[in-house]
């Protein structure tokens, strides 16, 4: 378990950030940097433990757990190699009729409110965290209230090494920690999570104009074009893809358009590798797919799975549910394959955050790219060709922010 804050807790937590954020800022970035190196050694002595606990709280398996905290500290290195660039300016010469010269310089905004969703947390952290500790702002981290203890376990041992205010860590009901972006002295909000959830941040930071920075939902689409070399490096690299953390990953790809010359190619590929799938709990050694995270996304996905099987589409599942009794009532689903399904169809359409996919067969370009960008969302995408010049120029035409 861990704790609720109340109101008077988060406040406390924004007043200590602010409080910290004048000395803080005034150092340079170097000396920051090595602060934060300083407050980072050490952090893989308990990995093996902070990844059993984000397995026992999140569901996944335990190998992905441990990649979790090990992505954070590189990405908390990786940030730090940027110091000497924080306090690059950049200067615009005179132009024609203006006698001036530009100086465009950076300041740190203040209080930065970091807050990451349950799949990935500690690693998505590290994406934002050490960035703005570097740059000179002071942070408060809210982990997801499904599975905060791991999160909550590394923020502390960094923040402890660290001068006092500087990094934070609030733990808690959504509805009881709106302070962490309401209040008028957080200056920036750092959301991953959901688009429903996005849309409430958005909501809430526009009452003081505080900037957001939100990272949602996708549907991303995978483009397989006829010359993609379809061998078990690629098709292993594709199953992960979209099955890794039981498909509940933002940036898994969520459909997949191959051309119609390889699709019993790539279904063969595909099925070959599921038939392996040994569904059960992510520290029993040998299992490869963990449940989903919660009861309403199995009802969630399994409604999708059902629906599609109901249209008369073929759906091919796959793997066994775990016989232990324990188990039986956990959120396990068997994974599926939706072959050609009707574009209108649910798993098409909505992002389904579990271990289905539809496999949609298409004859020329044109089809891959028009079907690719008929979606509500635009987070990123993926095209699996042999040639280069093909890859970039499908590439360029999908209409998402990471290819």
């Amino acid at each position: 378990y861990a704790a609720a804050a109340s109101a008077q807790d988060v406040a406390d937590a924004v007043g200590a950030a602010k409080a910290a954020f004048p000395a803080w800022s005034a150092l340079s970035p170097q000396e920051r940097a090595a602060q934060m190196a300083d407050a980072i050694a050490g952090i893989a002595d308990l990995r093996d433990e902070d990844a059993a606990i984000l397995s026992r709280e999140n569901g996944k398996i335990v190998m992905e757990s441990w990649v979790d905290a090990l992505v954070f500290e590189l990405r908390w290195q990786l940030a730090l190699s940027l110091a000497d660039q924080v306090d690059q300016d950049g200067i615009l010469q005179p132009a024609p009729g203006i006698p001036v010269t530009t100086t465009v310089s950076y300041q740190p905004l203040g209080v930065v409110t970091v807050i990451v969703p349950f799949n990935w947390p500690v690693a998505i952290l590290g994406a934002s965290l050490p960035h703005a500790l570097l740059a000179g702002n002071t942070a408060i981290v809210k982990p997801p209230p499904t599975a905060p203890l791991a999160t909550t376990r590394i923020v502390q041992r960094v923040a402890e090494k660290l001068p006092p205010g500087v990094l934070n860590v609030v733990t808690g009901r959504d509805s009881d920690v709106s302070g962490l972006i309401r209040n008028d002295d957080v200056a920036k909000v750092c959301f991953t999570g959901s688009v429903n959830g996005g849309k409430r941040i958005m909501e809430m930071a526009s009452a003081s104009l505080t900037r957001v920075t939100l990272e949602l939902g996708g549907n991303d689409a995978a483009v397989i074009l006829d010359d993609a070399l379809l061998d078990d490096t690629r098709l292993d690299r594709l199953h992960a893809a979209v099955f890794d953390t039981t498909g509940q990953i933002c940036m898994n790809a969520k459909r997949l358009y191959v051309h119609r010359s390889r699709m019993e190619e790539l279904v063969q590929g595909l099925s070959a590798r599921l038939e392996n799938a040994v569904i059960g709990y992510g520290l029993d050694e040998g299992t490869t797919m963990g449940p989903l995270h919660s009861p309403a996304q199995k009802t969630f996905v399994e409604g999708l799975i059902e629906e599609a099987e109901a249209s008369g589409a073929e759906v091919r599942r796959f793997g066994t549910l775990p016989g232990d009794p324990e188990l039986r009532d956990g959120n396990f689903l068997r994974p599926a394959l939706v072959l050609d399904p009707p574009p209108e169809l649910r798993v098409v359409t909505e992002e389904q955050f579990g271990p289905v996919i539809p496999i949609i067969p298409f004859d020329t370009e044109e089809e891959a790219v028009a079907w690719a960008n008929d979606t509500w969302a635009g987070l990123c995408g993926s095209v699996w060709t042999e040639d280069p010049a093909r890859a970039n120029a499908v590439g360029s035409r999908l209409a998402c922010g990471y290819v």
